[in-house]
């Protein structure tokens, strides 16, 4: 795991290979995998490899979306929010499961931010993949999670360049 943590960056740029069933079944098996709260499973998952709507989603926002139009699969990671207060929570950490399984598989991966975000024709974000994707009414969307084949691999961040002033250590060693 912690390899997988040194060489996992986000990736913007993806070829145009698709993904075969086996791999996205094993990403939905990882997502489904997910711990949340109580086990209350407040996430649900919508994969999409229909280019039209990997298009229409690349506009969910003014920026930072944009390179979903070119990944094979974006996966919308979404809550009903009745199922549980801690939503945004077990979203998250879903979303990163689903990352570190595609870095495992040999892919790359970005988060695209849509809750808090606004629609460039205005609106909220969340509403527009909310629609496009035909999600119910109270669903809310976290993300979207852009996967494919990397056009290019870039290095992951050197061991010395991490922010080891973030962290405290109590009582220091």
């Amino acid at each position: 795991m912690l390899d997988i943590l040194r060489q996992r960056r986000s990736i913007r740029a993806y070829t145009e290979a698709p993904l075969d069933d086996a791999t996205l079944d094993a990403l939905k098996e990882a997502v489904l995998r997910a711990p949340s709260s109580r086990g209350l499973n407040p996430w649900a998952f919508v994969f999409v490899t229909d280019r039209t709507l990997l298009k229409k989603l690349a506009t969910c926002k003014p920026h930072g979306a944009e390179f979903l139009a070119q990944a094979p699969l974006g996966v919308v990671v979404w809550a009903d929010p009745e199922r549980a207060d801690t939503w945004i929570e077990d979203c998250s950490i879903a979303a990163i499961i689903l990352q570190l399984a595609a870095e495992s598989l040999g892919l790359g991966s970005c988060w695209v931010q849509v809750r808090l975000r606004q629609h460039a024709a205005g609106g909220s974000a969340e509403d527009f993949v909310r629609e496009a994707a035909g999600l119910p009414e109270n669903a809310r969307v976290l993300c979207i999670i852009a996967v494919g084949h990397p056009e290019r691999r870039k290095r992951g961040h050197a061991r010395e360049s991490l922010p080891w002033d973030k962290i405290r250590h109590i009582p220091a060693p």
